[in-house]
Protein backbone atom coordinates (compact mmCIF):
# COMPACT_ATOMS: atom_id res chain seq x y z
CA UNK A 1 0.00 0.00 0.00
CA UNK A 2 1.55 3.53 -0.81
CA UNK A 3 1.10 6.28 1.71
CA UNK A 4 -1.63 7.89 -0.51
CA UNK A 5 -3.98 4.76 0.16
CA UNK A 6 -2.98 4.86 4.14
CA UNK A 7 -4.12 8.63 4.22
CA UNK A 8 -7.44 8.04 2.45
CA UNK A 9 -8.01 5.27 5.14
CA UNK A 10 -7.02 7.73 8.03
CA UNK A 11 -9.14 10.75 7.12
CA UNK A 12 -11.91 8.24 6.36
CA UNK A 13 -11.98 6.28 9.52
CA UNK A 14 -11.54 10.12 11.78
CA UNK A 15 -14.68 10.51 9.23
CA UNK A 16 -17.29 8.58 10.67
CA UNK A 17 -15.33 8.36 14.16
CA UNK A 18 -16.34 11.75 14.51
CA UNK A 19 -20.35 11.40 13.05
CA UNK A 20 -21.26 8.89 15.39
CA UNK A 21 -22.09 10.57 18.40
CA UNK A 22 -23.73 13.80 16.60
CA UNK A 23 -27.59 13.83 16.90
CA UNK A 24 -29.84 14.47 13.39
CA UNK A 25 -31.18 17.08 13.90
CA UNK A 26 -29.70 20.51 14.79
CA UNK A 27 -33.12 22.16 15.42
CA UNK A 28 -33.41 20.57 18.84
CA UNK A 29 -34.41 24.04 20.99
CA UNK A 30 -37.64 25.68 21.94
CA UNK A 31 -40.11 27.26 19.13
CA UNK A 32 -40.27 30.02 21.30
CA UNK A 33 -37.80 32.88 21.66
CA UNK A 34 -39.21 36.02 21.98
CA UNK A 35 -42.95 36.35 24.20
CA UNK A 36 -45.76 38.58 23.58
CA UNK A 37 -46.51 39.92 27.46
CA UNK A 38 -49.61 42.03 26.31
CA UNK A 39 -52.99 41.08 26.98
CA UNK A 40 -54.39 39.75 23.42
CA UNK A 41 -57.87 39.77 22.43
CA UNK A 42 -59.50 36.21 21.53
CA UNK A 43 -61.76 37.49 19.01
CA UNK A 44 -58.65 38.22 16.93
CA UNK A 45 -56.85 35.13 17.06
CA UNK A 46 -57.10 32.62 14.14
CA UNK A 47 -55.18 29.59 15.45
CA UNK A 48 -54.02 28.37 18.92
CA UNK A 49 -51.02 25.93 19.54
CA UNK A 50 -50.44 24.64 23.10
CA UNK A 51 -47.12 22.74 22.99
CA UNK A 52 -46.09 20.99 26.48
CA UNK A 53 -42.57 21.07 28.07
CA UNK A 54 -40.78 17.85 26.58
CA UNK A 55 -37.14 17.07 26.53
CA UNK A 56 -36.25 19.85 23.35
CA UNK A 57 -37.95 22.48 25.61
CA UNK A 58 -38.20 22.16 29.46
CA UNK A 59 -41.15 25.54 29.03
CA UNK A 60 -44.42 24.97 28.19
CA UNK A 61 -45.03 26.98 24.76
CA UNK A 62 -48.43 29.12 23.53
CA UNK A 63 -48.35 29.50 20.16
CA UNK A 64 -51.18 31.99 18.13
CA UNK A 65 -51.90 33.05 14.95
CA UNK A 66 -53.24 36.14 14.41
CA UNK A 67 -56.87 36.18 12.10
CA UNK A 68 -56.09 39.47 10.23
CA UNK A 69 -51.99 39.81 10.26
CA UNK A 70 -51.20 36.10 10.30
CA UNK A 71 -48.37 37.02 12.38
CA UNK A 72 -47.63 34.04 14.77
CA UNK A 73 -46.85 35.36 18.26
CA UNK A 74 -45.62 33.38 21.64
CA UNK A 75 -47.42 34.41 24.85
CA UNK A 76 -46.69 33.89 28.45
CA UNK A 77 -48.44 30.63 29.47
CA UNK A 78 -48.51 32.13 32.99
CA UNK A 79 -49.83 35.42 32.41
CA UNK A 80 -53.75 35.70 33.61
CA UNK A 81 -54.96 36.93 30.03
CA UNK A 82 -53.25 33.84 28.83
CA UNK A 83 -55.01 31.61 31.23
CA UNK A 84 -58.29 32.64 31.09
CA UNK A 85 -58.18 32.23 27.12
CA UNK A 86 -57.40 28.74 27.78
CA UNK A 87 -59.79 28.39 30.57
CA UNK A 88 -62.69 30.01 27.74
CA UNK A 89 -61.50 27.49 25.47
CA UNK A 90 -61.83 24.31 27.52
CA UNK A 91 -65.08 25.36 28.28
CA UNK A 92 -65.96 26.03 25.09
CA UNK A 93 -64.73 22.20 23.71
CA UNK A 94 -66.76 21.03 27.13
CA UNK A 95 -69.68 22.02 25.56
CA UNK A 96 -69.22 20.92 21.70
CA UNK A 97 -68.45 17.36 22.80
CA UNK A 98 -71.26 15.27 22.79
CA UNK A 99 -72.52 13.48 25.79
CA UNK A 100 -72.75 9.76 25.72
CA UNK A 101 -76.13 8.28 26.65
CA UNK A 102 -76.64 8.20 30.53
CA UNK A 103 -74.44 10.93 30.87
CA UNK A 104 -76.06 14.11 33.26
Amino acid sequence: MDHTTILLFCLIFLTLSGTQGMPFSRNIRCSCIKIYDRPVNPKSLEKLEMIPANVNCSKTEIIVTMKKSGEKRCLNPDSKNVKNILKAISKERSKRSPKKPGEA
